[in-house]
């Protein structure tokens, strides 16, 4: 677990928690149990895609390709934004847009769930539901395309990151823990209240 100095200060007193990853890397579970604990509301990226949409992503995917799942996934990015403080999962190629990279540095704090190809095929092995709901973007093996986006994002997910969790080999409920104490520590820029001591005790 680690921060990056050089990301921008972040004074506002209400933001996003944003949780960015590659698709297996407990960006929806971690994001829920951390919605509880800091009493906010959680969002899943690609759920209110579908929600918006009226569609499934497959048949975003089927109707109109990537390009048009990427604009839809970028205009619904922005409406997510623009509400109040909330903790949002999203999906593993949002950080592929600049518009969306620089939304995401605009209004909130991002945390990158670091997973490596080996555990994501694990992962989605026992969550068969995941790799059902997305389609392959390459005509590559599973796991070489997997190898091959991980490559491609992570430069990206590093640019947008204020924290890196490493969650090989983690539990959920530790994953949330480093991600909580990783806020709480950082002394070097003021972050919102509610991120630095937010009150654990769920909602009755």
């Amino acid at each position: 677990m680690n921060r990056d100095p050089d990301r921008t200060d972040i004074s506002r007193s209400a933001c996003h928690l944003y949780l960015a990853g590659y698709r297996g890397s407990g960006k929806s579970s971690v994001g829920q149990l951390l919605a509880t604990r800091l009493r906010r509301p959680w969002i899943d990226l690609d759920d209110a895609i579908e929600s918006r949409v009226g569609r499934s992503i497959r048949e975003i995917f089927a109707s109109g390709g990537e390009a048009e799942f990427r604009d839809r996934e970028e205009a619904t990015l922005a409406a997510i934004a623009s509400q109040p403080p909330a903790v949002i999962s999203l999906g593993g190629g949002a950080v592929l847009r600049p518009n969306n990279r620089r939304l995401i540095a605009d209004t909130g704090v991002c945390v990158w769930l670091q997973v490596d190809a080996t555990t994501v095929l694990e992962r989605l092995k026992r969550d068969a539901s995941t790799a059902e709901r997305r389609p392959a973007l390459t005509g590559l093996p599973q796991r070489e395309e997997i190898e091959k986006l991980l490559a491609e994002r992570q430069p990206l997910y590093d640019q947008v990151a204020r924290y890196r969790i490493d969650t090989v080999g983690r539990e959920i409920d530790e994953i949330a823990q480093q991600t909580l104490a990783a806020i709480r520590a950082d002394r070097a820029a003021p972050l919102p209240p509610s991120l630095i001591n937010p009150d654990e005790t769920p909602p009755a």
